[in-house]
C-alpha cells in the first residue's frame, strides 16, 4: 500500500467516525445554587471554587445580583461517583456526582445553596432551578 493509499484511507476512516463535542449532556456536570448571607439576603459578586478531588483541577463561578452561581464541569460517563469539593470564603461542601450513565438526555448535576456558614445540597431542586434560569431574560 502507498501512503497516499494509506493517508487516504486513515483520512476517510476519521471522517466516518462520529466526532463527539465535549458540551454533549454526557461529557458536563453543572452545579448550581445561590449564595446568601445568614439573613437570607443574596451575596452578589462572590467567587465559589468547585474541584474535581480526583484531578484536583478546579472550576469557578460567581454569583450574579441574585446570588446565583453555576458551575459547569467536565464529566463524563465514567465519571459517576466521583468526588467533588465546593469552597467559598472558609466554607466547604463534599460532594458526589450522581447520576445515570446511560442517560443521555436529560441535564446531569445538582444543585446547592450556601446560606450564611451552612451548605445544603438540593438535588431536587435542581432541573427547576436550571430551567428557570436558562427561561431568564438575559441581563
Amino acid at each position: 500500500m502507498t501512503r497516499g493509499a494509506l493517508a487516504l484511507l486513515v483520512v476517510t476512516f476519521a471522517l466516518a467516525t462520529p466526532a463527539f463535542a465535549e458540551h454533549e449532556i454526557f461529557y458536563r456536570y453543572t452545579v448550581l445554587g445561590y449564595v446568601k448571607d445568614a439573613a437570607g439576603k443574596p451575596r452578589p459578586g462572590q467567587t465559589v471554587e468547585l474541584t474535581r478531588d480526583k484531578t484536583g483541577f478546579s472550576y469557578l463561578g460567581d454569583t450574579d445580583e441574585a446570588g446565583l452561581f453555576v458551575i459547569v464541569v467536565r464529566l463524563g460517563d465514567e465519571s459517576v461517583g466521583e468526588s467533588l469539593t465546593l469552597r467559598m470564603s472558609g466554607l466547604q461542601q463534599r460532594l458526589v456526582a450522581r447520576f445515570d450513565p446511560a442517560n443521555h438526555v436529560e441535564e446531569r448535576g445538582t444543585r446547592v445553596d450556601l446560606e450564611g456558614s451552612k451548605a445544603l445540597e438540593r438535588p431536587a431542586l435542581f432541573r427547576a432551578t436550571l430551567a428557570n434560569m436558562l427561561a431568564a431574560p438575559a441581563r
